[in-house]
């Protein structure tokens, strides 16, 4: 299960000095697209002087011919020792420059950006299939992963309750599954594929993401009880089946469960879960939207949810579905969520996308001020399935970048603006965040789990090169620092390069990728053999503690990761190291095919063929006015 997620400390600031301005002028060196990018600052520039050629003192006439001159030389060796000497000591010197030089290069350096030398199709493949290993329900049998099977048939049926909860995914190495990180992981994926569904396709991986997304979404429909009245407490919300009792006393795989599934049921207090299924279906909306019929199905379960969330009649309270046991007292272990405004105002954005109506955006708009008082100063420039602020502030930016709506909201887009770019400088620095000597921004280091930040923080810096680089842009200024496309591409790199092996563990993080990855994973189905024997409860302690790597290989999981120190134990009793989880595994797909190549040719003409689909999210916009 993922590491108990109470609210950390506040991050450890590391002063750097403010930037030193010389009288030259800089540019930065050469982009992708060959153009010179002009900067304010030293950041990743050059000096350039206009005396290309140094002045000489020396007169032209008293300059050496340009034709050779012949001399003879004798040789004359005197003393036979000295010479012998004269060669070991030479031949020393260059030993010693030889290993210095050797040295030098094999060296771990600290915040060393390597380039995109990894198979990122074959990651992306791979982080995808991690979903497949996941799913709960009426198993598919063209699945890839071939160590599982139906499971979790009787979801839904428990004391007194009878509804469908068959579906859905398990959240990591467990057999619960948390409707909050699965709307939320559901949202992420859905965007990545509304920006780069161009890059899925290029790589054949599109109707397999769809697949998956497709997977939640059918699950996030059964959670709630659609509300048909007045009454605040029409609405029957679903957060959560299965419970830690029974996973903690039973190491089994998910397909020989016979133990009872409670099942966890709210109000419309969950505001938080509310507000993220919004933005899940409505993000979805887009990407089915050649799928009429299912797309209009996601927009107006989204819109009848979002018209009862966010009124304000007698006796409808909101609040976060942790605070009440009976909906999310179990789940306050793993997923504890610290505020609801955030969810809001992400899921009001996303419906706004997803159906032109000016009045969602209004309300995104008018309460992202107030979601960012409700912010925790240690969530500040995370984004996790806790916090939407950091998203829906480069997803706002994108708005004013392409589709500048003007009055009233050019506050709220400003503020979003200005805070992106922070966010960037944030990345790029050691101001805010501190990095490890191998180079992985150190975003949360009270909850462990690096990796999850470090996947997020890749994908919102490449997306947003991106965008600038849609509008030919070379950087952006923050204060006295800024930043590059070069450098937010180099530091986004530099993140997955490091998932996937460039670390001083020299150790893939992604399960299957490379020649060294974790074989322990903390993961039941990966650790149980797939022999069509029934284990029990009992007999999975067995496989719990065994010091054997899993006989079956979970491809594409995202494991917890590190610790500060950048060390790392391949133990499956130690899930702080080796769980594996669907709301990080979202980050790492993100950032995957935003870091993608490309297609040769593409079918938008306006994107600079960068893989792009620049005004595609915009598309229902001028429906509604």
């Amino acid at each position: 299960m993922p590491r108990q997620s109470n609210p950390p400390g506040s991050p450890t600031h590391t002063s750097v000095s403010d930037v030193e301005m010389y009288s030259v002028r800089y540019v930065h060196t050469i982009s992708e697209a060959g153009r010179l990018l002009p900067s304010a600052t030293k950041w990743n520039s050059i000096q350039v002087g206009f005396n290309l050629a140094p002045e000489s003192s020396t007169p032209y006439d008293s300059l050496p011919s340009r034709y050779s001159k012949s001399f003879d030389c004798q040789l004359v060796i005197t003393n036979r020792k000295y010479f012998k000497s004269f060669v070991y000591t030479t031949a020393s010197i260059l030993f010693l420059m030889l290993l210095l030089v050797l040295l030098v290069h094999f060296l771990p350096h600290k915040h060393h950006h390597h380039g995109p030398s990894k198979n990122l199709t074959l990651a992306l493949n791979q982080a995808l299939t991690f979903f497949d290993a996941q799913k709960s329900g009426s198993y598919p049998s063209n699945s890839p992963v071939k160590f599982r099977g139906n499971s979790g048939m009787q979801d839904g049926i428990f004391n007194n309750t009878l509804t469908d909860l068959v579906g859905g995914f398990y959240d990591s190495g467990n057999n619960i599954k948390f409707s909050f990180p699965t709307a939320y992981t559901i949202t992420l994926l859905s965007w990545s594929v509304v920006e780069y569904h161009e890059k899925y396709a290029d790589i054949g991986e599109l109707e397999h993401v769809k697949d998956i997304i497709k997977w939640g979404t059918d699950y996030l429909l059964k959670l709630f009880v659609s509300p048909n009245s007045t009454s605040a407490n029409s609405l029957i919300l679903y957060s959560q089946v299965g419970n830690t009792d029974n996973e903690t006393n039973c190491w089994q795989r998910p397909e020989d469960m016979n133990y009872e599934r409670p099942i966890y049921m709210c109000n419309s207090k969950a505001t938080d879960i509310l507000g993220e299924i919004i933005a899940a279906l409505s993000a979805a909306s887009i990407v089915f939207k050649q799928e009429n019929v299912y797309s209009g199905e996601l927009i107006k379960a989204a819109e009848k949810l979002y018209d009862f969330t966010i009124r304000n009649d007698t006796g409808h309270e909101q609040g976060t579905y942790t605070e009440v046991s009976a909906c999310g007292g179990e789940a306050r272990k793993f997923y504890n969520s610290t505020g609801y405004i955030d969810e809001l105002v992400w899921g009001g954005t996303w419906l706004f996308l997803a159906t032109g109506n000016n009045s969602y955006l209004e309300y995104a708009t008018e309460k992202f001020g107030a979601a960012e008082d409700e912010e925790a100063i240690s969530d500040t420039g995370i984004f996790y399935w806790n916090n939407k602020l950091t998203a829906t502030a480069v997803l706002l930016t994108r708005l004013r970048f392409f589709h500048d709506l003007g009055y009233p909201y050019e506050s709220a887009m400003e503020s979003s603006s200005s805070r992106t770019d922070q966010l960037m400088c944030s990345y790029l620095s050691d101001e805010i965040f501190n990095k490890t000597e191998g180079g992985l921004i150190l975003q949360s280091r009270d909850n462990g789990e690096p990796l999850e930040y470090a996947a997020t923080a890749s994908f919102l810096s490449k997306l947003y090169s991106d965008y600038l680089d849609l509008l030919r842009r070379s950087g952006v200024s923050c204060g006295s620092d800024g930043f590059s496309l070069k450098m937010l591409r180099s530091f986004s790199m530099s993140q997955v390069n490091y998932i996937l092996g460039d670390n001083p563990m020299k150790m893939s993080y992604m399960v299957g990728f490379g020649d060294k990855y974790p074989t322990q994973v903390h993961h039941r189905s990966a650790s149980i053999p797939w022999d069509n024997h029934h284990y029990s409860c009992a007999e999975g302690d067995r496989w719990l503690y065994s010091t054997e790597s899993n006989p079956n290989v979970l491809l594409g999981a995202l494991v917890a990761g590190p610790d500060e120190f950048e060390k790392f134990s391949d133990e499956r009793g130690k899930p702080w190291f080796t769980e594996p989880s669907i709301a990080s595994n979202a980050g790492l797909v993100a950032a995957l095919v935003a870091l993608h190549e490309p297609p040769r040719k593409s079918s938008n003409s306006t994107a600079f063929n960068l893989g792009m689909d620049q005004m595609g999210i915009f598309d229902n916009i001028h429906l509604i006015t």
